[in-house]
């Protein structure tokens, strides 16, 4: 165990760990071609994707990462339609784009193993860190929001009834998927897109440690209990498994599909009542349920876990513990939703083009949803409408907002916005939906919707030109914070009643904001 001393001057030790390594490997191709790729790629694509091509802000680039990605030509040219992957056809000829494509394609040499041992290795705990008794400040700890300030690299933390800021700590390079939060809301966990996992006490407003659970990650997960971190691995294809008390690796996964073939994983998601991650695969036409329980169930309904013949595997050291369940579905499902519940499960093919409902008791296919446009289901939220559950999603690629009866899964209105948004969010107490519009010539706009009639009742302007987007509430859903995403951004402050502006706060691209009481009680209007 090496003791952390000074987390900024080691924000960025993900890539440097590996590019010494790689570099070399990665720029010595054979073919004049590929030389002059090398230079190309170190031009234009280094800056996102790592020089090591082992991704950074966007997905490592190689040939175990894009897996059966097709049109890589045309992504290069034109970009990827609700990313931030931009197009070079105007500074890239199409021999050099496709030299690119053979660049990015082509293995490289040494990619390191990352098992339990370099796990294990990679570990670095704060020197000086000891827990505190109770919080170091006065402010109510359930009503702490974290917000992502992406444009440096750091976490604020804000009291939430006065928004003063009580910390503001480094975080690991690139920060990717929402902060999950201890049951008990005390620790939070960040994962950065390199693989780096931080543990941070909010009562003591100090940093614990961090670790590096893979090369190239997706997302992290808590288990009901609060003693597992499940992290989501492009690269290697595996599901690391930490300890959340000791961010020690309890087991590390290799994920196969039922033909052997290695997939990457897209997402891992906490069910609670059934005590299980869920597993989103990139590349295999399977959902993947993991106990985080040795003996996960029974549930409410009477329902014990029914894994397949052989395929309760004994990971731990207790029997059940880390069992796997292979739910097969007719193509690979990528973002996930969930009812209140947890007993179905709401996913969309690669394309985008529907969504399909599957029941996580009997592994059947309820429904399919008529959602085009490719829904972004990760952001969804829902509410109580009619004496019903409704759902709502954007769409990544349309400007529409989906919304779905969970009683019987119909669509009960597509709603018109100015354009396509990423981000959903409401309050029990709150009669209004938030929606950003993300994408567009309307960035700058959230639209405020009644969750009743379900029309847009007010479309917000709060800094013209500059990106609006993902909006959190307080515990007590008597304001909504908003990101202004931008370099010299700001977070604001709104009285969620009058839809009026209480207060400005300068932060550096302001991403995701996160509320300890929303998130740990999964309030119904946050997406989970």
């Amino acid at each position: 165990m090496t003791p952390r001393t000074d987390s900024s001057k080691r924000l960025r030790r993900g890539y440097l760990r590996t590019r010494d390594v790689l570099i070399a490997a990665a720029l010595a191709l054979p073919g004049a071609a590929l030389a002059d790729a090398a230079a190309d790629y170190a031009e234009h694509c280094a800056s996102c994707h790592a020089e090591t091509r082992m991704g950074g802000t966007g997905p490592a680039l190689i040939p175990e990462t894009l897996g059966r990605v097709k049109g890589l030509d045309q992504v290069i040219a034109h970009g990827r339609p609700s990313t931030q992957m931009e197009g070079f056809a105007d500074r890239l000829s199409a021999d050099q784009i496709a030299a690119l494509v053979d660049y990015i394609k082509a293995p490289v040499e040494n990619v390191p193993a990352w098992g339990e041992a370099e796990i294990a290795a990679s570990r670095e705990m704060t020197a000086d860190y000891a827990p505190a008794d109770k919080p170091v400040f006065t402010a109510d700890p359930m009503n702490i929001t974290l917000v992502v300030e992406t444009g440096d690299h750091h976490i604020s933390v804000l009291d939430g009834d006065t928004f003063d800021v009580l910390d503001r700590f480094a975080t690991p390079y690139a920060v990717h998927g929402g902060p999950k939060f201890s049951p008990d809301g005390r620790y939070v966990f960040v994962m950065s897109r390199d693989g780096w996992v931080e543990k941070y006490d909010i009562w003591s407003l100090k940093e614990v440690g961090r670790v590096r659970a893979g090369l190239n990650s997706r997302n992290i997960a808590m288990s009901h209990d609060g003693r597992w971190l499940a992290v989501a691995n492009y690269l290697p294809q595996t599901l690391t498994i930490l300890s959340t008390d000791t961010l020690e690796p309890a087991k590390v996964i290799d994920v196969k599909a039922r033909d052997g073939k290695p997939s990457r994983v897209s997402a891992v998601y906490q069910a609670p009542e059934r005590k299980s991650f869920i597993l989103a695969l990139k590349d295999a036409p399977e959902i993947w349920e993991v106990a985080t329980d040795p003996d996960a169930g029974p549930y409410e309904d009477g329902y014990v876990h029914s894994y397949e013949k052989g395929a309760r595997e004994s990971f731990g050291a207790q029997a059940g513990l880390f069992a796997r369940r292979r739910i097969p579905v007719e193509e690979p499902l990528d973002d996930f939703f969930f009812d209140q519940g947890y007993k179905n499960l709401i996913g969309t093919n690669r394309e985008g083009t529907k969504g399909v409902v599957i029941n996580l008791i009997s592994g059947g296919k309820v429904a399919e949803l008529p959602l085009p446009g490719m829904p972004h289901l990760g952001s969804g939220i829902t509410w109580k409408r009619d004496g019903h559950t409704v759902m709502a999603t954007p769409h990544l690629n349309e400007g529409v907002l989906s919304v779905i009866d969970m009683t019987d899964w119909s669509l009960v209105k597509q709603i018109k916005t100015d354009g396509p948004g990423f981000f959903l969010r409401s309050h029990e107490t709150s009669p209004y939906v938030w929606a950003d519009v993300f994408f567009g010539p309307h960035k700058d706009e959230m639209h405020i919707i009644d969750k009743q009639s379900l029309e847009i009742v007010r479309t917000l302007n709060p800094a013209p030109g500059k990106t609006v987007a993902h909006t959190e509430f307080t515990r007590d859903g008597s304001h909504a914070l908003v990101s202004i995403w931008e370099d010299d951004g700001a977070v604001i402050i709104y009285d969620a009643r009058t839809l009026e502006e209480v207060r400005r706060l300068p932060m550096k691209k302001p991403s995701g904001k996160y509320n300890v009481w929303n998130k740990i009680n999964f309030e119904e209007g946050t997406s989970h």
